[in-house]
């Protein structure tokens, strides 16, 4: 359910871009923020950060969309967040006892255990991933049309980045050492 609740704004955005252009989506993105938080308030308690720094960009750069009427500020707001994320990721490699990717993948590996340096490689090519997203979304928001960017923001950066999750998550399962048993007393 968490998983198609993150989805929902990124549908609701595609479908009144294509209801009504850019300016209609960019408004029913910022309500479907407000929407996606209450719901986070309201199921998972706490509201999961990244939601919130998400919310807090839609919110301000789809303002300054709307008021000033240019479609630049809405167009960042990917970039500003996926770096926004690869410098989280950085800087988890050096304050914390684990890195970001650790803190978020060990408990779905269970009792397998992977050592820090695979840790810190998975961390990097995170941070790496997230840079060039970002990057990536800049070029084609100022290249190509605007039709475009708004396909290559919800499907291409949400499909490239579920195949690279995908990838690391094998990748991380290769690696993985099934913990020995406790001793029995």
């Amino acid at each position: 359910m968490s998983a198609l609740l993150e989805f929902a704004p990124l549908l609701a955005f595609i479908v009144a871009y294509w209801l009504g252009g850019i300016y209609v989506a960019t408004g029913t993105l910022m309500a479907a923020m407000a929407a996606l938080l209450l719901a986070d308030l309201l199921l998972t308690r706490p509201v999961p950060r990244m939601h919130l720094l998400s919310a807090l960009l839609v919110w301000v750069l789809g303002a300054a969309t709307l008021i000033l009427r240019d479609v630049r500020f809405i167009q960042w707001k990917p970039t500003i967040f996926m770096w926004a994320l690869a410098l989280g990721f950085l800087g988890s490699a050096f304050i914390g006892a684990q890195p970001l990717a650790q803190r978020l993948l060990q408990p779905a590996l269970g009792e397998q255990t992977v050592p820090r340096a695979i840790w810190l490689r998975l961390n990097t090519s995170w941070i790496l991933f997230y840079a060039a997203a970002g990057a990536a979304n800049l070029y084609v928001a100022w290249h190509f049309s605007e039709a475009f960017w708004v396909k290559f923001k919800v499907i291409g950066l949400t499909i490239a980045t579920l195949v690279f999750a995908l990838a690391q998550a094998l990748w991380l399962g290769r690696r993985a050492d099934v913990a020995p048993p406790e001793p029995t007393q």
